[in-house]
């Protein structure tokens, strides 16, 4: 292996593959046994159905502080996800980005969406698998979350809200099949490129809040958000 794959498999703060917690996982659902197209899948289905859509305090959380919370968002995820692969041997980047701000209406609403910038970071995770680079955004969305906006908008075709910016809302392609899986790629405004870990983007583009905004969200806007989601995906309509 290179020295370069070998770099995308390293651990780093924010990917904290060595955390007991994560190791725990991994062995406790005996991830390092499948082979290499199952691993990504299962690392994946872990990240987009056991830990559910939610806000964080922040975008800068190791990996095992995103699995304690049991919820993430874009960017935890990611995180979360890049350590998982990692740790099963998965080599692994981060591509950072910004979506536009109205791709969170309705999952976000009143002062929190007033606080949003207008162009929110956002990542997803690119995995090599047999030589090919294949981007993974579709975890972010947790399944009964995504089916309540399927009941919500049964005509949907191309969609942007409530977390999701789609060509086609009622099939978005989120599933792992060996290809690229994607949920807000359509909301997509700024391209960073990829970088080896979200520790090297974050320290080179920052995070989406700062300040007495960064203090509000993080005490009292989150959890009204969270309630909002939770709602949501609750929701018969």
């Amino acid at each position: 292996m290179s020295d370069a794959m070998h770099t995308l498999l390293a651990a780093t703060p924010l990917l904290d593959v060595h955390h007991p917690e994560i190791e725990a996982l991994v062995a406790a659902r005996g991830w390092r046994a499948l082979r290499p197209y199952d691993r990504i899948g299962a690392a994946y289905d872990f990240v987009r159905n056991e830990v559910a859509f939610g806000y964080n305090e922040g975008d800068e959380l190791p990996a095992s502080s995103v699995l304690a919370d049991g919820i993430g968002q874009c960017n935890t995820k990611s995180t979360l996800l890049m350590t998982l692969l990692r740790a099963v041997g998965i080599p692994c980047r981060f591509h950072g980005f910004t979506i536009d701000k109205p791709l969170q209406k309705g999952a976000i609403t009143g002062l929190a969406y007033w606080l949003a910038p207008q162009r929110i970071i956002h990542s997803w995770v690119e995995v090599n698998l047999e030589g090919r680079w294949i981007a993974l955004e579709g975890f972010i969305l947790d399944q009964p979350y995504l089916a309540s906006l399927q009941r919500r908008f049964p005509q949907a075709r191309r969609f942007c809200g409530y977390g999701a910016a789609t060509p086609d809302l009622s099939a978005p392609g989120v599933e792992w099949r060996g290809q690229d899986t994607y949920i807000q790629k359509e909301g997509i405004a700024d391209d960073f490129g990829v970088f080896d870990s979200p520790d090297v983007f974050y320290a080179r583009h920052g995070s989406n809040l700062s300040g007495l905004k960064r203090w509000l969200y993080r005490h009292a806007i989150r959890h009204a958000m969270n309630r909002n989601v939770a709602r949501i995906r609750e929701s018969k309509w």
